[in-house]
C-alpha cells in the first residue's frame, strides 16, 4: 500500500513585488480548527531559504519539548501539590472545567505560545463561550470580566511553571503572554441619606443592626466580621481585634487567616463600646435562660441560641443584598459598606496609613491610595483651602515709577492743561535733561512714551511738536 502525503514543512513563494516570502506549516489553531502558518518575507530568494530553515527551527523546538504531556495533564499536577484555600480551589476547579480543558486540555503543552494564549483571552472577554462573532438565534454574547481572564492567566502560567521546574517543558510560554489589564477599581459606597436608611431599617433587628454598624464603623471584610468573637473586643480598652476570617466553601464555613495574614487591632468610640455591652449582656441573659454559661470564646454574631455557630459569610451578604434591593440602593453589595468607611475617613482628612491600618491593607497604603484616590483629592482641596484662610495675606508692594516715567507724567499734564499747545515744540533732550536733573537717556525714554501714547510727533532732524491730548471718542449723530 503507497504511504500517505505527508504535508510540506514549508515552501517560499515570489510576491507581484520581486520579494519573497516563506511559509512554513506550524500545526492546527485549536481555537479555530484551522491551519497556523509561519510567515516572513524577504528581499531575495537567498534570504528567504535562511527564513525557512529559520521558522522550520522555530517549529521543531515547540514541537519537541522534554515530555508529550498535555496542558490538562500540566494543570491537575499543578493542582495536586498547588496550597490554595478551599474557596479559591473551588473557583479554579471552575475555571478549569469551563474555559481551560475545553480549550487546551488535550493539546500538547509545548504547542502553546504566546500569541495562542493572547488570542484565547481576548475572545473570552468577547464572549464567554468563544463563539464566532456571528449572530445564532437564542445566543447572546457575555464577555468575561478582565478579572477571571486574568485568574484564567495565572493558572496556566503556575501549572506551566511547575511543568518547567519538574522537566516536562523547557519554556513556560504563559510566562511571555500578557495578561489582560486590571481593571480599575471604583468604590461604590452608599450615600449619607443611603446610609441612614440602611441602619433604621436593619435596625428592626439589633444583633443585624449592630452588624451593619460595625461594618460600616471599622470596614471588616465579610469573613472578618463573621468569625469575630467575644474575647476579640476588649470593653475597657474599647478597642477591636480582628485576626481571624471565616471562608465558606462547599464543605462548610472553615476558619482561618485575615486575607493579609496580619491582625489588627481598630478604636471604638463610646456610643460602638455602649452598644456591644448591650450585645454582650443579651447573649449572657440568652445563656442564662438555656443554662448555658457565657464563653468568651463565642462569636458576636450568631444564628444559633448558643452562639457557638458564626454566621456564614454568603448569608451576609445575600441578607443585605435583599435589604438593599428593598431600599432600591445604587449598590447591592455588602462590600460597599467597606468602601463606606474609608471613604469617610478620607474625606474627613483622616491619613492614609491609619486608614489602611483599619481596613486591614497589607501594603503600607499603596492600596488604599489606590483605590480611594479620588477621595483623597477631595480632602486634599479641603486642606488647600484650609491652609489658605490660616496663613496671613500677603500685601503687594506698590512699585514705584521710574525717572523717566516721572518726567513723561509731567509733560503729559502739560500737554492735557494747555501749557503745551498743540503744535508747541517741546525742549531738546538737553533743556529737558537740565531741567528735571536727570540723564539725556532717562528725557529721550519719557519723549517716547508720549509718542507712543500719541501725544507728541517726533521727526528726525527736528525738534518733537505736541500733537494734543486724543479726543474723546462719540457716538451718535
Amino acid at each position: 500500500m503507497a504511504a500517505g502525503k505527508r504535508r510540506s514543512r514549508g515552501h517560499i513563494e515570489e510576491l507581484p513585488s520581486g520579494s519573497f516570502r516563506a511559509i512554513v506549516f506550524a500545526g492546527v489553531d485549536p481555537l479555530t480548527g484551522r491551519s497556523r502558518q509561519l510567515k516572513e518575507t524577504a528581499r531575495t530568494r537567498k534570504e528567504a531559504e535562511k527564513a525557512l530553515t529559520k521558522l522550520q527551527r522555530q517549529v521543531d523546538e515547540n514541537k519537541q519539548p522534554k515530555s508529550s504531556i498535555t496542558v490538562g495533564q500540566a494543570v491537575a499536577q499543578w493542582l495536586e501539590v498547588a496550597d490554595l484555600q478551599p474557596t479559591t480551589q473551588e473557583r479554579y476547579d471552575d475555571l478549569i472545567r469551563l474555559y481551560v480543558l475545553p480549550t487546551f486540555g488535550q493539546l500538547q503543552a509545548g504547542k502553546l505560545d504566546a500569541e495562542l494564549l493572547e488570542r484565547f483571552y481576548a475572545r473570552l472577554q468577547r464572549c464567554r463561550t468563544l463563539c464566532t462573532g456571528r449572530p445564532r438565534p437564542g445566543h447572546e454574547c457575555r464577555p468575561l470580566s478582565a478579572s477571571t481572564t486574568r485568574k484564567v492567566h495565572y493558572i496556566l502560567r503556575a501549572a506551566l511553571d511547575r511543568a518547567v521546574r519538574w522537566r516536562h517543558l523547557g519554556v513556560n510560554p504563559a510566562a511571555i503572554a500578557q495578561a489582560p489589564a486590571p481593571s480599575k477599581a471604583e468604590p461604590d459606597p452608599p450615600s449619607a441619606d443611603e446610609a441612614a436608611a440602611i441602619l433604621n431599617e436593619a435596625w428592626r433587628d439589633p444583633e443585624w443592626g449592630l452588624l451593619l454598624w460595625l461594618t460600616m464603623l471599622i470596614g471588616p471584610r465579610r469573613g472578618e466580621i463573621s468569625a469575630l468573637r467575644w474575647h476579640d473586643v476588649d470593653l475597657d480598652r474599647a478597642t477591636v481585634w480582628v485576626q481571624r476570617s471565616n471562608t465558606q466553601s462547599k464543605a462548610g464555613v472553615v476558619e482561618k487567616s485575615t486575607k493579609t495574614d496580619r491582625k489588627r487591632r481598630v478604636a471604638l468610640d463610646p456610643h460602638t463600646v455602649d452598644l456591644l455591652r448591650t450585645q454582650r449582656d443579651l447573649w449572657i441573659s440568652r445563656l442564662s435562660a438555656l443554662g448555658v454559661e457565657f464563653e468568651s470564646s463565642g462569636f458576636v454574631f450568631s444564628p444559633s441560641p448558643d452562639g457557638r455557630t458564626p454566621y456564614a459569610p454568603r448569608a451576609i451578604s445575600q441578607r443585605y443584598r435583599r435589604l438593599a434591593v428593598r431600599l432600591k440602593l445604587r449598590s447591592t453589595r455588602l462590600h460597599s459598606l467597606r468602601h463606606y468607611s474609608a471613604t469617610e475617613l478620607v474625606a474627613a482628612g483622616v491619613d492614609i496609613r491609619t486608614v489602611a491600618g483599619r481596613l486591614g491593607h497589607g501594603s503600607g497604603g499603596a492600596t488604599t491610595l489606590r483605590v480611594y484616590a479620588a477621595w483623597v483629592e477631595d480632602a486634599d482641596r479641603r486642606a488647600a483651602a484650609t491652609i489658605a484662610t490660616v496663613l496671613p495675606q500677603p500685601r503687594p508692594a506698590v512699585r514705584r515709577a521710574g525717572p523717566y516715567e516721572l518726567l513723561a507724567a509731567a509733560l503729559r499734564q502739560q500737554i492735557q492743561d494747555g501749557t503745551l499747545p498743540p503744535g508747541a515744540p517741546l525742549p531738546t533732550m538737553a533743556e529737558l535733561a537740565v531741567a528735571n536733573s536727570c540723564a539725556v537717556g532717562t528725557a529721550h525714554r519719557a519723549v517716547s512714551l508720549l509718542r507712543e501714547e500719541g501725544l507728541i510727533e517726533v521727526a528726525r532732524g527736528r525738534r518733537a511738536v505736541v500733537i494734543g491730548p486724543r479726543p474723546a471718542h462719540t457716538t451718535g449723530p
